[in-house]
């Protein structure tokens, strides 16, 4: 199945981008693997913060994808274990997760994944070139190209059609920081869930924008992510026909501190309920 995506990617990208994308996607294909054997074994846990952790999976990870994607196609590597400057700033960058969802992995929860982007940022414009997110213990390698469409393995993705919050089905994520402000989070999930279908929170912000992308989920919101978190997941969705924006419906990219993520027709009722919570805290 690897050779056979990569192959498809490859014929449908063109000759400029088949370096960075061969590159890319067996890298996380790599680190996929590598996560997945060393999945139910005991793990070594260190702490960042009360209840951020990493593993030895993100750091084996991290050391297959640096080492894959350092120096190629002139872009600076911004990976989550090791990145000390996240502004957003001109260039090209491979930005990385290396394991998104390191909590779930250390307790056995079967939802996380190895993502990667391959970004741009002109005259402080941002866009995802390329993204890829590989959930390696269900064997779906989520991948967009700009311009080309996204795909889950083989098959092209669309997001669902649903035009109701009433009938959708949302994901959300906490912050690290929940323990010490709560108050806002859960009144944004309060806000949310009387008004949705229902609500999933699984702890894996690169998966369940992948999620939106093919339809599972009809929309995504959260605050104070990485661009690692996001950088790869936004052109799943937009590449699937979906919208991305901040709290209030305006443009996003991967360094601001909120995100709303839809399939498109219940993009604004999204924003109506979260714009309150929104960090300009200003009226449009």
């Amino acid at each position: 199945m690897r050779e056979k995506i990569i192959d498809k990617a490859r014929k449908i990208s063109g000759p400029k981008l088949s370096g960075p994308l061969e590159a890319a996607f067996g890298a996380v294909f790599e680190a996929g693997q590598a996560i997945k054997s060393l999945y139910g074994n005991e793990h070594q846990v260190k702490y960042k913060g009360e209840i951020d952790l990493v593993t030895e999976a993100d750091y084996r990870s991290e050391e297959i994808l640096k080492s894959a994607l350092s120096g190629l196609g002139d872009a600076e590597v911004m990976a989550e274990e090791s990145a000390t400057n996240l502004s957003l700033r001109e260039g090209l960058f491979w930005i990385v997760d290396p394991l998104d969802g390191t909590t779930n992995f250390a307790h056995g929860f079967p939802f996380f994944a190895p993502s990667v982007a391959y970004a741009r940022v002109k005259e402080g414009r941002y866009q995802t070139i390329i993204g890829c997110i590989y959930i390696p213990i269900l064997e779906e390698f989520f991948w967009a190209i700009r311009g080309k469409g996204s795909f889950l393995n083989l098959q092209p993705l669309h997001v669902s059609g649903e035009k109701s919050l009433s009938r959708a089905l949302i994901a959300t994520g906490f912050p690290y920081d929940v323990h010490e402000k709560p108050d806002e989070v859960i009144a944004a999930l309060k806000a949310m869930i009387v008004k949705a279908q229902g609500i999933r929170r699984a702890g894996a912000a690169a998966i369940d924008l992948a999620y939106v992308a093919c339809g599972r989920f009809e929309g995504f919101w959260e605050k104070k992510l990485k661009p690692w978190d996001t950088a790869a997941g936004i052109l799943l969705v937009e590449e699937a026909g979906g919208r991305v924006t901040d709290f209030k419906g305006g443009e996003y990219n991967p360094f601001l501190p909120e995100i709303i993520a839809s399939n498109g027709p219940i993009h604004n009722q999204m924003v109506e309920i979260l714009r309150v919570f929104s960090c300009q805290h200003t009226s449009t």
